[in-house]
This record gives C-alpha cells, sequence and structure tokens, in this order.
C-alpha cells in the first residue's frame, strides 16, 4: 500500500498519464482540453454518455475510479459535494490507499474547505501530494479553456499542477494552504448569488415598467451597475445568444449546485462568526428557487419574477 514511488512508473515526466474521474458539464470539456493538449487519459464516470464522449475524444474508459488511476501520475477529480470526494479518496477502499508516493492529486470540486483539509492531510501521511483547485469561469470557460483556478495547497504541489491546470485555464491562484482554494470559491460564488438574484430583480423591476430588457442591460453595463451577470451571463431570455436563458435555462451551473456552494458559504460563515446577510438572503431565495428548478441553470432566478420564462 503506497510502497512504490511515482517517479519510478513513469519515464516521460512532461506528459504524465492522468486519470479523470468526474465527467459532468464542467469535467467533459476539461479532459477534452487536456486530450487536444496531448495528454494520455483514463476517465471514470458513472454516466456511459459522458464516458462515450471522452472515449470518441481518444481517452481510455476505466470502470473504477481505481481502474483509471492505475497508471497514473495524475489524478483530477470533478465531483459533486464533499460526500463525494470523500468517497472517491478516503478509507480502505479509497484512492489514496492505493495510489504510489509522489502521485499529484487535483480536486476542483466544490466542496467544504475542512473536507479538502481532511483529504489532503490524509495524503500528506501516505506522500501524495493534494491540491484542492476549484473553478469559476462556467461551461463556457471549460471549453474554451479559460477557467480560473483557485488552489489550496503546498508551494511544491502547485509547481507541478501549474503546467496542467494551464492547459484547462486561463487564470491560476495560489491562495494559501489546503482549504484556501475552497474558501475563496465560496466568497465568489455567494457574490455572483447575490450578483445574479440581485440582476434579475432590476431588469424585471424595469421589464414591469415598460422598459426592453436589452434596452435597460445595455443602460447599466454602461453605468454603476455593471457587473459580470450584466456582460456575460445575463438572465432574460433573448437578450444575450449563447447563454442557458436563451436556451430554456439549459445547461451551463445548475442551480441545485448554486444552492449547495450558497450553503457552503453560511456554513463556514456560521463556524467563523462571520455576518452574511445578503449572502443568507441569496441562500433563501435559491433554496425556494430549487424546489423546482434544481436541475435548470442558477440565471433561472430571474423566473422567481415571471414563471412564463421558465415555461
Amino acid at each position: 500500500m503506497n510502497t512504490k514511488d511515482v517517479n519510478a512508473t513513469s519515464s516521460d515526466t512532461t506528459k504524465p498519464n492522468i486519470a479523470f474521474i468526474g465527467l459532468g458539464n464542467m469535467g467533459a470539456p476539461m479532459a477534452e482540453n487536456l486530450l487536444k493538449a496531448g495528454y494520455t487519459l483514463s476517465v471514470y464516470d458513472l454516466s456511459e454518455d459522458a464516458t462515450q464522449r471522452l472515449q470518441q475524444a481518444g481517452a481510455s474508459v476505466a470502470d473504477s475510479p481505481k481502474d483509471a488511476a492505475s497508471n497514473a501520475q495524475v489524478v483530477i477529480s470533478m465531483l459533486p459535494a464533499g460526500k463525494h470526494v470523500h468517497s472517491v479518496y478516503l478509507g480502505d477502499s479509497g484512492l489514496l490507499a492505493e495510489l504510489p508516493k509522489g502521485t499529484l492529486v487535483i480536486d476542483s470540486s466544490t466542496i467544504a474547505a475542512a473536507d479538502a483539509r481532511t483529504v489532503a492531510e490524509a495524503a500528506s501521511e501516505l506522500g501524495i501530494d493534494f491540491i484542492d483547485a476549484p473553478v469559476s469561469g462556467g461551461t463556457g470557460g471549460a471549453i474554451a479553456g479559460s477557467l480560473t483556478f483557485i488552489v489550496g495547497g503546498s508551494d511544491d504541489a502547485f509547481a507541478k499542477a501549474e503546467p496542467i491546470l494551464a492547459v484547462m485555464g486561463k487564470n491560476i491562484f495560489h491562495a494559501g494552504d489546503h482549504g484556501a482554494g475552497q474558501v475563496a470559491k465560496i466568497c465568489n460564488n455567494m457574490l455572483l448569488g447575490i450578483l445574479m438574484a440581485g440582476t434579475a430583480e432590476a431588469i424585471n423591476l424595469g421589464v414591469k415598467n415598460g422598459l426592453d430588457p436589452k434596452v435597460l442591460s445595455d443602460i447599466m453595463l454602461q453605468s454603476s451597475g455593471r457587473n459580470w451577470t450584466l456582460e456575460v451571463y445575463n438572465p432574460y431570455p433573448q437578450v444575450m445568444e449563447n447563454v442557458p436563458s436563451s436556451n430554456g435555462y439549459k445547461g451551463g451551473f445548475m442551480s441545485k449546485l448554486m444552492q449547495k456552494d450558497l450553503n457552503l458559504a453560511m456554513q463556514t460563515a456560521q463556524d467563523t462568526n462571520v455576518e452574511t446577510p445578503m449572502g443568507a438572503k441569496a441562500t433563501e431565495l435559491y433554496e425556494a428557487h430549487t424546489v423546482e428548478n434544481g436541475d435548470r441553470d442558477f440565471s433561472s432566478i430571474m423566473g422567481r419574477h415571471d414563471a412564463s420564462l421558465l415555461s
């Protein structure tokens, strides 16, 4: 168990073999960009459609996470929640018990900082380099290879990971030690949830008072209300092309995942006795919204003001 050194199993240190676990809306295009860059990938996901997509792109398909990682020097995971990260990596049946010393593990899931630190501590005890590297930029950024990676971990592990992350992203930040990437990510996503809810409210107010949503959006884009949701992710249908709101709120970043991230932010705020009243309100709004719209993109919070937009 963990008696091998990964350096002894790889003769090509410039292009390590990569195991990629989790091929959802974000993971699949991230894995495809690694294939395009010439990396050898073994992939695993519960979805047969997802694995077939990657197989057609040139990856080999594994029957389990352990199978995927059996000849890998780097493991990348993009999983829904902390419980899934625990399941994949920890315990007697987890990956950490099987990986050689010196393996680099990059977890790009968005999970609680405490969960990331737990996995990192277990990895460190086994001589495995672990970083938490959650992402920002949405599915568009994943497809374009322009994601932002927010990394928590040691300087050495960050240096090993950076060339690989650069294939999938444009902006790569070393936020601090283990868990720091997760803290920075949930701060960002709490603000994003607040901005999306507020932008939807502002557009609705204008529309209900006779304004054209595109004209209003253009005005706010050139005024002090300008923000990311207006600039690249407008929540009102047909104001902007190639965004989920103009595609029935399909794809993108599901509302239930935004709700998960907001809950992580609220838990962190509670644990550290930090007041976040606007974050709490956004959490409340998304909690109600996801009851019936959890699988729709998070910009579908626009439908809270006009249900016909979700029909």
